[in-house]
């Protein structure tokens, strides 16, 4: 591997941040003295003792699969603390993916030596040894680790700052002010509001990366986890190997003095053998895999999450098999003609049944934007089922926080805060899944409409594929053959449709929506 190739890309998270693509090489002495400096910095935090013998070695160049720990611990507490996250990522440079799989905290599971509890009380009661136990005993048997990280909330603010940021497409207003005097809004303070935006560590304040991937008041643990996950896609996505290298020695210190790995990782050959797969895996796509919900059950006064093992394993058989093709988009037949050597081929557009006329809405909501800086579109047509969230109807207010929270947010009219200082005006309207006409909040199912003039935002980088459809030339990305956005340039804008957390939007809707996008009052 020639040494131009060097470099240690650090793009990730854990709802607590990691590492998750990677380039390097090992082949001239530089290389190798740069990996001698990681390994350094990675023995600046002592490593994880008592789970040697859980893990297994990894053989140099197979696959690998990682556990995650984000943990919820606080300056001055005792103990390890809980488990706020868990994942497993699977990195192998055969898979055209990179996989991982979101473990729910809230599992009713059986912890050795403590009986039916959550998942996440395995962690605070031994630590990753009974953690990892656990879940080779009772949800993944026969799991094999090679490697365990661990970041903290502080750890995690540092690390997001330390990467620059991350640019995330927030769905919805998250808003609480946890003033302590009532259970009703005893949970972390947040203050997010929807649209396209850069999230920082902030330390971990309200307005951070942290208070975003971890909240699940309003939602269940399925949809937190599909916030991670997309976050983590977009810190993966949005910076380049080159963009990085610059920085290489100073995030290799920031992980090392934040992330607790295990004693693997605290050696050379342990290091060598992680980034070099990272080498091929860089360019791979994130593909997520849903863990199996088969219900809830009520635990110490709660309710924890069931499974069947059955199910669980084959999950887990899914996190292990390698992707030979990814496909790039599921079933879409709305007239559309394929764009390539020059040439377009138009067709019928054809609206899909499950689509109703709301021109009224939007409209009504293209003129609570009125000065925003850019002409407004919104879709004529909208999925059956979703309704717009407007301010004047408070119709996505949550009941426990003061209406003045949601004064600018339903639409919103800001400015993102792009490269060198510069600043794009924007606007995001929000629509959240209904029922019998009335809004669905606790489904966490919200998707959005939004435009701004900056063209080119790290979220619309590589296309997966292009067609064109009703005159529009649109733009569609997609996960893992499911669309999560569909974008459409104009020569001043670019306005795109950004599907729910968990892309619960059909990709024939997400078209449609792109296709129907029209300028207010038309």
């Amino acid at each position: 591997m020639p040494s131009t190739r060097r470099g240690v890309l650090w793009r990730g998270l854990l709802a607590a941040v990691l590492v998750i693509g990677c380039t390097a090489a090992a082949t001239s002495v530089a290389g190798l003295l740069q990996f001698k400096q990681v390994a350094q910095d990675f023995s600046s935090v002592e490593a994880l003792q008592g789970v040697g013998k859980h893990l297994v070695v990894p053989q140099p160049g197979k696959p690998e699969t990682l556990l995650l720990i984000g943990v919820d611990h606080r300056p001055g507490g005792s103990g390890p603390g809980n488990t706020d996250t868990m994942m497993l990522m699977r990195i192998d440079d055969s898979s055209k993916t990179i996989n991982v799989l979101s473990i729910p905290r809230d599992l009713e599971v059986n912890i050795p030596g403590v009986g039916v509890a959550k998942l996440n009380a395995a962690y605070a009661d031994g630590g990753p040894k009974l953690l990892l136990q656990t879940l080779s005993d009772d949800v993944f048997p026969g799991i094999s680790v090679n490697h365990i990280l661990v970041v903290d909330f502080n750890s995690f603010a540092r690390l997001i700052t330390s990467i620059g940021c991350v640019y995330s497409a927030v769905d919805h207003r998250y808003y609480n002010d946890n003033l302590g005097q009532s259970i009703a809004n005893n949970y972390s303070s947040i203050n997010i509001e929807p649209g396209y935006q850069r999230l920082c560590g902030d330390g971990g304040g309200p307005r951070s990366a942290l208070a975003f991937v971890r909240f699940r008041h309003n939602d269940s643990d399925l949809v937190r986890e599909s916030r991670q996950q997309d976050f983590l896609r977009w810190a993966k996505s949005q910076f380049t190997a080159d963009e990085l290298i610059s920085d290489e020695s100073r995030l290799a210190k920031e992980f090392g003095e934040n992330v607790q790995t295990d004693r693997i990782l605290h050696k050379l050959d342990g290091i060598d053998e992680l980034f070099g797969l990272g080498i091929n895996a860089d360019g791979s796509e994130i593909l997520s895999i849903p863990f199996p919900d088969s219900g809830s059950v009520t635990v110490g006064g709660e309710d924890d999450m069931t499974f069947q093992e059955s199910a669980s394993s084959h999950a887990y058989q899914q996190l292990l098999t390698p992707t030979v093709s990814v496909p790039v988009v599921g079933h879409v037949t709305l007239g559309t003609g394929a764009r390539g050597k020059g040439k377009k081929r138009k067709s019928r557009f054809t609206l899909p049944s499950d689509m109703v006329a709301d021109p009224g809405d939007g409209n009504s909501q293209a003129a609570a934007l009125a000065g925003v800086g850019m002409p407004v579109y919104y879709p004529k047509d909208i999925p059956e089922g979703f309704l717009y969230c407007s301010t004047l109807t408070a119709n996505c207010n949550e009941d426990t926080n003061p209406s003045s929270a949601y004064t600018n947010s339903y639409p919103r009219s800001y400015a993102i805060d792009g490269p060198e200082g510069k600043q794009y005006p924007a606007y995001v309207m929000t629509l959240v899944e209904s029922s019998g006409g009335e809004t669905d909040l606790g489904t966490g199912q919200y998707f959005n409409v939004q435009g701004t003039t900056w063209q080119d935002p790290p979220l619309l980088r590589d296309p997966s594929l292009v067609r064109v459809v009703n005159g529009k030339k649109l733009d569609l990305y997609s996960q893992g053959g499911l669309i999560s956005t569909v974008a459409w340039h104009t020569p001043h804008a670019v306005y795109w449709i950004q599907n729910t957390l968990q892309n619960f939007i059909g990709n024939q809707q997400m078209v449609a929506m792109a296709a129907t996008l029209a300028a207010a009052n038309n």
